[in-house]
């Protein structure tokens, strides 16, 4: 009513082009003016019986020929209302709500199962202490269609590092991924003597003719390649060469910071009650590349054996204390089924 008192007002008053201009800014002023205060008294413009209201009012407005500055002054409008209209948070609530979380954070934290401090690497108190044995895993993720070369590739080239005295470094197993990640290679390397030896074994292919050529190939055939350094558990076997046919699994476990000595202490335990078919093969962690990595090696005859195998773990006292204490410790985990190349001494 207020809109179109105000309209016939100026509509009475005005004759003039700039006048009747005037008089249109006027009404949508006023149109919008009414729009805000009836919405906010009807709960700041949710819904749509609210939005249909403050249409009308701007239709109401707009009534007979508009011109473009008219229209330019309508969007404007429009946009400065839906600014005024829109709900504001509420800090308040919002502060209860973080202060809650933190108070329910510290009360679970009356019920975590804390590790005591040390004031040593990880390394040194998890690994071998008796060699300085340090393993390399390589992921290769090979074009489909360059699978079979790629592995006769490998099998023309990696024996002969493996066999070479001059290169202190053994080829431990060498797969590739049947169930899991498709068409990937799988390469797993131990350096005797660690670091200098690692730093040995690269500078002397690089001088290697045969090697580079085989690298350079090598590159024409992947998408994409990673590695990581590792680190043995101390409580794991070593892992040797052994008889097949075989199967692997390559568990990997991507663990909380903070919580590699725990997972230690539990597997140093759990180790027994998987070591009954002589599935386990080895168990490393990573020193370089994606941190708090586990990756735990086991051997079977076939999937139907990993399937009995496991199961069987089940009906031993202990084993389900050693899953429900080391579950809570993984961010995220993943099981690869390997098949070994012909040159893998795990056969």
């Amino acid at each position: 009513m207020r809109a179109q008192r105000s309209a016939a007002a100026c509509v009475s008053s005005s004759r003039s082009p700039q006048d009747r201009l005037h008089c249109r800014r006027r009404r949508v002023l006023d149109a919008h003016t009414h729009a805000v205060v009836y919405c906010s008294s009807t709960g700041a413009g949710r819904g749509e019986k609210d939005k249909r209201h403050y249409n009308a009012c701007l239709l109401s407005a707009l009534s007979g020929n508009a011109c473009l500055a008219e229209i330019s002054l309508i969007l404007l409008v429009f946009v400065r209302t839906l600014r005024e209209l829109a709900p504001k948070p509420v800090r308040s609530e919002s502060r209860m709500l973080f202060m809650a979380h933190r108070e329910d954070s510290w009360f679970k934290s009356l019920f975590v199962r804390k590790v005591d401090p040390r004031k040593d690497a990880h390394s040194h108190l998890l690994a071998k202490k008796e060699d300085s044995n340090l393993y390399k895993i390589q992921f290769h993720n090979v074009k489909p269609e360059c699978l079979d070369n790629y592995n006769k590739l490998c099998e023309d080239v990696l024996p002969s590092i493996h066999a070479d005295p001059n290169y202190p470094c053994e080829l431990v197993g060498t797969w590739n991924t049947w169930y899991g990640e498709q068409d990937q290679a799988v390469h797993l390397w131990r350096y005797r003597g660690g670091y200098p030896a690692l730093t040995e074994v690269m500078n002397k292919l690089r001088t290697n003719k045969v090697f580079m050529e085989y690298r350079s190939e090598r590159g024409k055939m992947l998408l994409s390649r990673r590695n990581q350094l590792l680190l043995e558990f101390s409580f794991w076997n070593e892992p040797l060469p052994r008889e097949g046919p075989n199967i692997y699994e390559l568990r990997s476990y991507s663990l909380r910071p903070g919580t590699m000595i725990e997972w230690g202490n539990y597997w140093a335990r759990a180790i027994k009650y998987r070591q009954r078919n002589n599935e386990a093969v080895g168990g490393f962690f990573s020193q370089i590349g994606s941190l708090y990595m586990v990756h735990h090696l086991w051997a079977y005859k076939d999937l139907q054996s990993r399937e009995d195998t496991r199961n069987a773990a089940w009906l031993q006292e202990g084993w389900d204390e050693v899953v429900y204490y080391t579950v809570p410790l993984i961010q995220h985990m993943e099981s690869r089924i390997m098949i070994p190349l012909k040159i893998s001494p795990l056969k």
